[in-house]
């Protein structure tokens, strides 16, 4: 069969359905994606994907320019003519399902989060949920990765009847595989990995990086991740200082997430499940994050990691502290027992079933 992904980065379809690409050509389908040009579009080209560069801005709210995405979406649909379509992320949801429509193409959306225009009430919101309630008219199935956007969707009547819940877009073991816990005799190596950008929390986690290096010299603060433009000169002059260091962006992250001790994600964006909780908690390292939906999902206080409160540096050092107080002994249960969690509940295997299951239905 012709299978169509849509996404918006290359980002989205290579680090999170690369496994599913793989699959899908194993199976002799012919994969298509459509997706803004990213330097990891070339490793699926290699892989044997046929590849349309189809530009949008992610936050932007120009209508004229979604309106040309949503005409460049149906005329690249009405060439390929696929037998089914795998949306990921708002635009590619909306617009992409609204292309599939014309065509009579079966449509299975991912809500891999509500996004801020869409959990922040007001104009956007109201926009957002019209285009939204258009484009799930005809979709096949709508997965979402935590219960609370399911039922965000439910509760206003947006897709009902077509709704399923995936463990988030899973979690590769073997990629991610469990790495013994490191030694902690240079002091404790604690990692933000994420897009730097604001709603991840990363004035919250430069905050408590500044007072705690001035208590505790040996601690080290990592950041891994692209960074926007707002942030690089802070970043730059934090490094110069010793406060933190920058990784950059980094196609590989394993070995950065088996060196650190503790990943810190102090997000209040509105995530569908968190990637960088899952893995870190596959290579067996705690974590202290949020306690809002994306990341409760997959953290147990006290058990693999700890809450901290959004938007608090305060509360986000007190976590830190209460994590260097535990023994080594402890903070190495903590991350076996993220690993035990991701392996019972999170793995990616799961995903690739549920869409290769939605593909065996336009079989009967």
């Amino acid at each position: 069969m012709k299978v169509l992904l849509i996404g918006n980065s290359d980002i989205c379809i290579y680090t999170f359905r690369k496994e599913l690409v793989d699959k899908l050509l194993q199976e002799g389908h012919k994969v298509y994606i459509l997706a803004p040009y990213g330097k990891l579009i070339d490793d699926l080209k290699k892989a044997g994907c046929v590849f349309y560069d189809t530009p949008l801005s992610r936050r932007g709210k120009n209508i004229l320019k979604d309106l040309k995405l949503l005409r460049n979406y149906k005329k690249i649909i009405g060439e390929i003519k696929p037998d089914i379509v795998f949306t990921f992320t708002i635009k590619p949801n909306i617009y992409g399902a609204l292309a599939s429509a014309k065509y009579n193409v079966p449509c299975v959306m991912n809500i891999t989060g509500l996004g801020s225009a869409v959990e922040n009430k007001g104009i956007t919101q109201k926009i957002t949920l019209f285009l939204y309630r258009k484009a799930l008219k005809k979709v096949q199935t709508v997965f979402f990765q935590n219960e609370e956007n399911m039922r965000f969707f439910a509760d206003r009547n947006l897709g009902t009847g077509k709704h399923k819940l995936l463990p988030g877009s899973g979690v590769n073991l073997k990629k991610f595989a469990y790495a013994d816990y490191p030694s902690e005799n240079n002091g404790l190596v604690f990692l933000f990995l994420s897009r730097i950008m604001k709603e991840k929390g990363i004035d919250q986690y430069l905050q408590a990086a500044e007072y705690l290096k001035g208590k505790y010299p040996e601690l080290k603060f990592n950041i891994c991740g692209y960074c926007e433009e707002a942030y690089q000169q802070r970043l730059e002059d934090l490094q110069s200082k010793g406060i933190i260091f920058y990784y950059g962006l980094k196609k590989d992250v394993v070995p950065i997430i088996k060196e650190s001790h503790c990943l810190v994600h102090p997000t209040y964006y509105p995530e569908g499940l968190s990637n960088v909780l899952l893995e870190s908690c596959a290579c067996g390292r705690p974590v202290i994050t949020t306690d809002r939906s994306g990341c409760r999902e997959v953290v147990e206080n006290g058990v693999n990691g700890f809450f901290c409160k959004q938007k608090d540096a305060e509360d986000l050092i007190r976590c830190i502290l209460k994590f260097m107080n535990l023994s080594a002994e402890e903070r190495r249960t903590m991350g076996l027992n993220g690993r035990k969690k991701v392996e019972r509940e999170f793995d990616r295997n799961i995903v690739v079933k549920a869409y290769l299951d939605e593909i065996k239905k336009l079989n009967g």
